[in-house]
């Protein structure tokens, strides 16, 4: 292979594989001919020497045709020297494709050196006297070094050329190639030649089959890019183990990360560098080591990388941090479950503590009003609260692992922070409270839902309307359905405030028609029973008996999820279908440690339950909730509040109902300016997030943004399908066709092809689930990455191959089918047959 042939596939094109986009410096102008001929019809070259504005015109339209599809991949080719500061970046027109993209050179690597170093890998010595004599030396001389071929039963047997590629087939032969280095011996004598003469390998096995000959080379090359990253000297106890000569160093690298970045030889490797870490006891003998290089070559050095992270992110480095970030999105290690719990929780611990700070610096900006802080609240400080919930979940799932505690500082220090936050706008909403009363005028109240937003489409016979009442769905999980929604029709989000106190009871109660004049809180025997009117709408049978009597035989309602089990069927004379969920409540009210995996279930359910109303010819649909909550995970031991002094009724630990008077931690209404009718003067609660109990680590009840500020969704239904996602092909893939997992957080390759050009420009959603045989989950996907924490889903473009972590149930054992299901009408696209093989 001449070096032109070299660089066009072993540089140039792999990386447009991998970026589409890169942009090429050439100041020598080295490279031009090759980068000129790689034009094709769905390769577009631009070329910057002869005219600047017009190479910036013509790469700015391809990079046009690239995002709608027309072509696959834009090359730029730039005769002048990379920009490297960042001022010269801003200066430099075509710096914007190398962001979007790859650039060349990238590093020392990609100099004229290493490159021919790697393109003549045999010939290292004479490649080093070249360039000792012409640091510029031409292709042609080049090439002309170590003429004619060698190796010829190599080149026979494994049907390839170079020695690089050789190399590649004697670590990681196909079938093919394997049968056909059985059959014979023949090729031994060369391949110790050749690997004596490009890396410096002198066998030491006596073997002569490719098993024990492979042993040694996988070993010999792992270990040599280990200690030519490693900054400082080897431990005395591996100072005898072989490794390859400087002069090898490129083609080394280059073979590394060849097998790490090919998905046909990533497990491979992985499983290669376990066995080799272990044999060797790199990670006792390395273990004082605190800077290990750049590379991971084994998997004990990522859990290095790790721990520089979580030491950048103690000190506040968030360059360090997001350099890691970046720089590990590209680590062969991601491809094991285990480690991605470990990042996935560091991960969403920086996002969150990234989130705070900004929303701390501009929480002053919105302390004037209540309304000013809820507005800040519904248009952005929110994330806060889901980027909480999502660390939470990460904590969960990967708690169980953590048997060392290794992940307890970066929890608190995440966990303070948000505490910090939180407290600071939970006084400032409470000094609003006392000021404005609540609900705050000009707002949409709860209790007004069912009047302006239901009521009125009743009014015009035929209308079918489904009534969403969902226990805890507070507003940062509405903003996440809003989005899911979005493709069953026209969809809108409003922010509501939640009737108080903040419980079920009075929350379900005040989503009833004529809430908004009639609720009222009538005191008994153990404490307060909402009454509409001078009815009781304490229970469930209650509040449907109040519809029941407006509505007649236009009503009709049940659980959400019997809904979507097709428990029930919907009579044909209804036009108002009330859907009832209990879930989110009740499962963080029972299970706080695991309950944020219970919201991807809920608005699963809810999802499929929109997508059936649409097949039963529901034309309206409005999803409601009774309130909020808050994750108080943050609290210590000793973060309560002394009950107020005074002739109370304690609801729910965060509120007082009754009369007596304010202290310094506390806030007092009188009933009337809380928007509370009932047989008591007065409403209080601590002026904190804190609660009358410990040891709480979910509640609602009392009066912040989060218990407060609620969603109401409203949703008009379109008949006609949008996103033909069943034009798609969904592929799903387990270690190259591995039929068992040996852990209880396997991978998954999903693979999405397109079968229609109509739907190439489409993102389509994918739900991963294990089935055991009875059709029970068994294992989904594990939240974090690419999938959304919120609805558990994962969206992907036609030609995307992306590895996913399932998460198992950790008690289940045996046969299972992983599927990949649409989220809407949970129909399998895909499945594939794995079996559990746990070692413990």
């Amino acid at each position: 292979m001449s070096f032109a042939e070299f660089f066009k596939s072993s540089v140039l094109e792999a990386r447009l594989a991998k970026s589409q986009v890169m942009v090429v410096y050439d100041p020598e102008g080295r490279y031009r001919d090759v980068c000129l001929g790689m034009a094709t019809e769905k390769r577009s070259v631009v070329d910057g020497s002869e005219s600047s504005i017009t190479s910036r015109a013509e790469a700015i339209a391809d990079l046009g045709k690239l995002g709608d599809h027309q072509i696959e991949q834009l090359l730029v080719y730039v005769p002048a020297t990379k920009p490297l500061e960042d001022e010269d970046k801003q200066k430099d027109p075509f710096s914007l494709y190398g962001v979007c993209g790859d650039v060349f050179p990238s590093g020392d690597g990609d100099n004229y050196l290493s490159l021919c170093l790697k393109a003549k890998p045999d010939h290292a010595t004479q490649v080093r006297a070249v360039f000792d004599q012409d640091p510029n030396p031409s292709f042609a001389v080049i090439d002309a070094i170590g003429g004619g071929l060698s190796w010829p039963n190599l080149r026979a047997l494994l049907k390839v050329e170079s020695t690089r590629d050789i190399l590649f087939a004697l670590l990681v032969p196909s079938d093919i190639q394997q049968s056909a280095l059985k059959e014979t011996d023949s090729w031994v004598a060369e391949a110790k030649a050749l690997l004596q003469a490009s890396i410096g390998l002198g066998l030491k096995t006596r073997g002569k089959t490719w098993s024990a000959i492979g042993d040694e080379l996988w070993r010999f090359v792992l270990f040599s890019e280990f200690v030519f990253d490693l900054p400082e000297e080897l431990p005395p106890g591996l100072q005898d183990v072989p490794c390859a000569s400087a002069a090898a160093q490129p083609l080394i690298e280059d073979m590394c990360e060849r097998l790490r970045s090919d998905r046909r030889t990533q497990n491979a490797y992985i499983e290669r560098a376990e066995a080799i870490e272990a044999e060797l006891d790199l990670p006792n003998i390395c273990g004082h080591m605190a800077d290990l290089g750049e590379r991971d070559t084994f998997p004990f050095e990522e859990r290095t990388f790790l721990l520089r992270a979580m030491e950048a992110l103690a000190r506040d480095d968030t360059d360090m941090v997001k350099a890691i970030f970046g720089r590990h999105a590209q680590s062969v290690w991601t491809g094991k479950g285990e480690s991605q719990a470990q990042w996935d929780l560091i991960r969403s611990a920086f996002s969150l503590m990234e989130c705070c700070q900004d929303n701390d610096r501009q929480l002053s900006e919105h302390a004037r009003s209540m309304d000013s802080l809820i507005e800040l609240y519904v248009s952005q400080l929110r994330e806060v609260d889901r980027l909480h919930r999502e660390f939470e979940q990460a904590v969960s799932d990967y708690d169980w692992q953590d048997v060392q505690g290794i992940m307890q500082p970066v929890q608190q220090q995440a966990r303070k922070q948000y505490g910090k936050l939180i407290e600071k706008v939970q006084v400032l909403f409470t000094k609003h409270l006392q000021q404005s009363g609540w609900p705050v005028v000009g707002r949409l109240a709860n209790a007004d839902v069912f009047d302006k937003l239901v009521a009125p489409k009743l009014q015009q016979s035929g209308t079918k309307v489904a009534y969403l009442m969902v226990d805890a769905l507070r507003y940062e999980l509405g903003v996440a359905l809003e989005k899911q929604l979005a493709e069953d029709g026209k969809v809108e989000l409003k922010p509501a405030l939640a009737q108080l106190p903040s419980i079920t009871l009075v929350g379900m109660a005040s989503l009833l028609p004529g809430a908004g004049t009639g609720l009222k809180l009538v005191k008994n025997e153990s404490g307060y029973t909402p009454f509409l009117g001078d009815q009781p709408v304490a229970t469930v049978g209650q509040r449907m008996e109040i519809l029941r009597k407006r509505y007649g035989q236009r009503f009709q309602e049940g659980r959400l999820e019997e809904f979507v089990r097709n428990r029930f069927e919907i009579d044909g004379d209804v036009e108002l279908l009330v859907l009832r969920s209990v879930e989110i409540d009740s499962h963080f009210e029972n299970h706080p440690d695991t309950a944020p995996t219970e919201i991807i279930n809920a608005l699963k359910r809810i999802r499929v339950a929109v997508h059936k109303l649409k097949d039963a010819g529901f034309s309206e649909v409005v999803i409601a909730t009774d309130h909020g909550f808050f994750m108080n995970t943050h609290a210590g031991a000793g973060d309560t509040c002394g009950k107020l002094q005074g002739d109370w009724l304690n609801e729910h630990q965060r509120c007082l109902l009754g009369e007596g008077s304010a202290d310094s931690h506390h806030y007092l209404l009188s009933a009337e300016k809380a928007g509370v009718r009932g047989d008591f003067t007065s409403i209080a609660g601590p002026l904190s997030m804190a609660s009358y109990k410990s040891g709480m680590l979910y509640y609602h009840g009392g009066a912040s943004l989060p218990e407060c500020i609620v969603p109401v969704i409203t949703l008009q239904l379109e008949t006609q399908e949008q996103a033909p996602v069943s034009q798609a092909t969904v592929s799903l893939n387990y270690k190259n066709g591995a039929k068992r997992i040996t852990t209880r957080l396997p991978v998954i390759e999903i693979s999405l092809d397109t079968q229609d050009m109509f739907s190439v420009g489409n993102d389509f959603e994918i739900l991963l689930e294990a089935h055991d045989k009875k059709g029970e989950v068994v294992g989904e996907a594990k939240p974090g990455g690419l999938v959304n924490p919120a609805t558990g889903t994962i969206t992907l473009k036609p030609g995307d191959k992306v590895q996913v972590t399932l998460k198992m149930q950790m008690e289940y054992e045996g046969k299972f089918k992983v599927k990949a299901l649409n989220p809407s009408t949970m129909v399998a696209f895909c499945q594939l047959d794995l079996e559990t093989d746990y070692t413990v």
